[in-house]
């Protein structure tokens, strides 16, 4: 068998378990999978293929693409948690296969290609987002592309047309899932490229121009309908909102801080951390020293990623995650040359006797925190074998280690966090009232005749809406959605009682803080009842009191 061939399959077959397997156990969570799964949900209720709804309303928040599929799996399969994460885990799946191929191409070494895959899949950031209904893996799996074709074009000279006309039509699809960093990011990096190369005339050619126009016809039509259709409704929310705001306001103000991308990208790429901060100095630092374009490549692709998203003040985690497959293929490559039987690399075998040593710590941890964590458990079972699962696999690395087999290592090293997050879906009955709406909402449903409209805390507000269809109304000290929802926004005790007053009896979904305020406004003129409570969330009852 062709060995290209022999490591895609391998590849495929390990994308299905660190990506996709067990991705229905849990319910969708709350508040940003239910948000992308209620949107396409309302879509198909409105009969409408192009405008995004959520509450009844238009919304604007991102664009299109990831919502058309969503539906499209809908459609298909029902609407269900595995066919919500399906395109996620599949475009993940896609992106490691484009890793390797990059890898091929820019190393010339299968072996180095085939490691950066694996380092890519088995990332914690990575199967994170691949197991959760966000836009992000899509969008960054979609840049990936477009580079990688770029790429492609630009070392293969018969293949240049091809390789910038399919920049530019993946570059369009990146902007019809998530705005016109789709196209800047990418731009943004084949330009610092071909600067540091000294090639700018490289997208001098006709090429380039009927690639612009693939681009245009796929990205502008949408925004096209939209602004014609919405007109300034639109443009405000999507590219002032959604887009400047967030460049000059933080949303989570915890994370503007100069150092949270640098440390996100070490934490995501768990549990290659520590590879990852020793490939990423020797990258950089022989930077100069290394004429391999495909290096120059990659530190272009990290460094104009962060460049790009350091100055905003809105930072997650996952803005930056498109850097994480040049970062992959950075760790990929320190790796294999690290365990090469020629060189064998000594802080390679510090690094990971270090690895294997916080492995160990892990379970010991576990046990000796029980106080913890043992008040959300039903069972300690799942913790002494997930426990007994890292220590073997600590013991199994340490083995493979002290005897210099370094390709079994890497492989089974790589199976940390795919165990922590098995040994986590294990406990999928106790962790579900804590992540997720659904059960709550099926007790409201089965148990109460709740009427037309619910009144949640804030977080909630999307999860209920999805579970039950219902109205909601949020009751929450302070500011609204960053993105203002059309449901009524309760912040101060007068909406409040106005509200209660309008509607004889209501159900609530409430954090302690927030079942702690209807209290206090239910006064002398209401009962407020509590019901039940799922995980941290209250399910109250108010009515007027007799």
């Amino acid at each position: 068998m062709n060995k290209n061939l022999k490591y895609i399959l391998v590849l495929i077959c390990l994308s299905y378990v660190f990506l996709m397997l067990g991705n229905g156990i849990l319910s969708l969570t709350s508040p940003d999978e239910v948000f992308y799964s209620l949107t396409a949900k309302e879509m198909m209720e409105q009969k409408t293929w192009m405008t995004p709804y959520i509450f009844g309303a238009p919304q604007f928040e991102k664009p299109v693409f990831t919502y058309w599929l969503l539906r499209i799996g809908f459609e298909i399969f029902g609407i269900a948690p595995f066919v919500a994460r399906l395109f996620p885990a599949v475009f993940a799946s896609l992106g490691v296969i484009a890793v390797y191929l990059l890898g091929v191409l820019g190393f010339g070494n299968k072996k180095k290609a085939f490691i950066s895959g694996l380092v890519l899949m088995s990332s914690a950031l990575y199967m994170g987002l691949a197991r959760t209904v966000f836009s992000d893996m899509i969008f960054s799996v979609l840049i990936l592309f477009s580079l990688a074709s770029f790429y492609w074009g630009y070392v293969k000279e018969r293949y240049k047309g091809m390789g910038l006309m399919l920049f530019f039509a993946f570059s369009a699809f990146a902007v019809l899932t998530k705005g016109p960093l789709g196209l800047l990011i990418p731009l943004s990096v084949i330009l610092a490229f071909l600067f540091v190369k000294k090639d700018l005339k490289f997208l001098s050619c006709g090429y380039s121009f009927w690639g612009i126009l693939i681009f245009a016809a796929i990205s502008v039509p949408w925004y096209a309908l939209m602004i014609k259709k919405y007109g300034s409704a639109f443009t405000y929310e999507f590219f002032y909102n959604d887009h400047i705001r967030r460049i000059l306001e933080a949303e989570h103000i915890s994370n503007d801080t100069w150092y949270f991308y640098p440390v996100s990208v070490i934490v995501g790429t768990l549990p290659w951390s520590l590879y990852t901060v020793v490939a990423l100095f020797y990258l950089f630092k022989n930077l100069r020293r290394n004429s391999g374009q495909i290096y120059i490549f990659l530190a272009c692709w990290i460094g104009v990623n962060l460049l790009i998203f350091l100055p905003a003040h809105s930072k997650l985690s996952s803005y930056i995650f498109p850097l994480i497959p040049a970062v992959a293929l950075v760790v990929g490559s320190f790796v294999c040359d690290a365990i090469s039987p020629r060189k064998t690399s000594r802080l390679f075998i510090i690094l990971s006797y270090l690895n294997i040593f916080i492995i160990a710590l892990f379970p010991i941890a576990l046990m000796v925190n029980t106080g913890l964590y043992v008040k959300y458990i039903s069972s300690k079972a799942p913790v002494y074998v997930l426990s007994a699962a890292l220590f073997l696999l600590a013991l199994v690395c340490w083995r493979m280690l002290a005897r210099r087999r370094l390709s079994g290592f890497i492989f089974v090293f790589s199976f940390l966090v795919l165990i922590i997050l098995f040994g986590a879906l294990s406990m999928h009955k106790d962790i579900e009232s804590y992540v997720s709406s659904r059960l709550l909402c099926e007790y409201l449903l089965e148990k109460h005749d709740i009427g037309s409209t619910v009144l949640t805390s804030k977080p909630y507000a999307r999860g209920v809406r999805y579970y039950t269809g219902k109205d909601i109304a949020v009751l929450a000290a302070g500011n609204n959605f960053f993105s203002p929802h059309p449901i009524p926004f309760l912040n101060t005790d007068e909406l409040a009682v106005e509200f209660l007053k309008i509607h004889p009896v209501i159900y609530c979904v409430l954090k302690k803080n927030a079942l702690e305020d209807v209290q206090r406004i239910a006064g002398k003129q209401f009962k407020a009842t509590m019901l039940e409570k799922f995980g941290d969330v209250y399910v109250v009852k108010v009515e007027p009191k007799r």
